[in-house]
């Protein structure tokens, strides 16, 4: 079974997912690509949800730039390795797709790297929200291209 919490956001609910003691996931509702939750379980009192919750909300709040939290998403090997770029993204910055598919020595890949960027499972903890178009456009954002711009200014004012 997974552990859930529902977080209450300035962006909506936050659905928390962890197992064996890890996040795996961290959704909006309505976001794109939301998995079914079967398997989940309330469990409000899981520390790693507690302590993903108090991170968040201290981000919310402009308190917090950095999530220290274990992390265990599932996904390919590729996804993973998009998923650890993007943790390199400073907080109240910005990068664009190709500029991470050329980071990953991959520079043809922008596409792939896009996809990969769109199926984060973590939302807002592993900062797909940072990545822009090649001409600085808001772009592919899972949770919604407002949710994106909201999470942009968040960090802009917190530099």
């Amino acid at each position: 079974m997974k552990a859930h919490l529902s977080l209450d956001t300035p962006l909506g609910a936050l659905h928390l997912v962890a197992e064996a003691g890890a996040l795996i996931g961290a959704w909006f509702d309505g976001q794109k690509h939301f998995p079914v939750a079967d398997d989940w379980q309330s469990a409000g009192q899981e520390p790693v949800l507690q302590e993903a919750a108090s991170q968040l909300g201290a981000f919310f709040t402009g308190r917090l730039t950095h999530f220290s939290l274990p992390l265990a998403p599932r996904g390919t090997d590729f996804q993973r390795q998009v998923r650890q770029a993007l943790q390199q993204i400073p907080f109240g910055q910005t990068c664009s797709y190709g500029e991470l598919a050329r980071d990953l020595g991959k520079p043809s890949a922008v596409r792939a790297v896009a996809a990969a960027n769109g199926r984060n499972p973590l939302s807002v903890i592993v900062p797909c929200h940072r990545v822009v178009g090649s001409n600085g456009a808001l772009t592919g954002y899972a949770g919604g291209l407002e949710r994106k711009a909201w999470l942009l200014a968040l960090e802009q004012k917190g530099r």
